[in-house]
């Protein structure tokens, strides 16, 4: 046999075998999709949209980019899972267990928080417009770089909460419950809801930020700061 031809089948056997090879995997992964909801699973880049999950155990679980639009996650058990770029557009969390888990990068417009048990999770560079925190605990969360939008922290506990560069344009953090510092390096303020709330320990605030955010004569300050003479605000437009 002349070498080019050999080459050539050589190389056509190389292909097969990679292709067998990724058949194999895809045939693997779609045997992770098909799996009961359980700790310590394997549903990464799985698509889990519109369908009932409440109350499912899938603490540690490997959520990575998986998809969950839709879906009813409600007083599911996520703690320490990672969902990671996940995608949970107009899901329900509510009342969920997601102590230390990882929701960095997902997109998780108009979802429901609410209630969640979510302490030391990461929401790093989180797509979360318009999503429902209130009554959640948030204690040392990490928001950096999250787009929050409109979102809701009413009675929210956020205490050691990180919120460095993120986009808080219109959140609603009033009401929350502050008991120890916040910080705020950096992050857009522009009609952030503060009124009533015990700022003197936050961090990372500056004038330029408070006099883009609406307050009251109950917003405490940290020192150095000065309530502007614009606040308070007008009722929030809700549309």
């Amino acid at each position: 046999m002349n070498r080019p031809v050999a080459a050539a089948l050589s190389g056509l056997a190389l292909a097969v075998t990679m292709l067998l090879a990724s058949g194999t995997h895809n045939l693997a992964r779609a045997g992770d999709c098909g799996d009961v909801a359980s700790p310590g699973l394997d549903w990464s880049e799985c698509s889990k949209n519109n369908i009932m999950l409440q109350g499912s155990d899938l603490q540690k679980a490997n959520l990575v980019g998986a998809h969950f639009d839709g879906t009813d996650l409600s007083n599911a058990n996520l703690t320490l899972a990672n969902l990671e770029k996940a995608t949970l557009v107009r899901t329900w969390l509510k009342n969920a267990r997601a102590d230390a888990a990882n929701f960095s990068r997902i997109e998780a417009y108009r979802s429901d928080f609410s209630n969640i048990m979510a302490n030391g999770a990461r929401f790093a560079s989180a797509e979360l417009q318009r999503a429902e925190f209130g009554g959640a605990q948030l204690t040392n969360a990490d928001f950096q770089k999250a787009e929050l939008g409109r979102a809701d922290f009413d009675k929210a506990v956020l205490t050691g909460t990180n919120f460095s560069l993120a986009n808080l344009s219109r959140a609603a953090l009033s009401g929350a419950t502050i008991k120890g510092p916040v910080a705020f390096s950096g992050a857009f303020m522009f009609l952030t809801r503060i009124e009533g709330l015990d700022l003197s320990t936050a961090t990372g605030l500056e004038q330029q930020q408070i006099n883009l955010a609406c307050g009251d004569k109950a917003t405490k300050l940290p020192a150095g700061l000065k309530t502007p003479e614009s606040w308070p605000c007008p009722p929030d437009d809700k549309d």
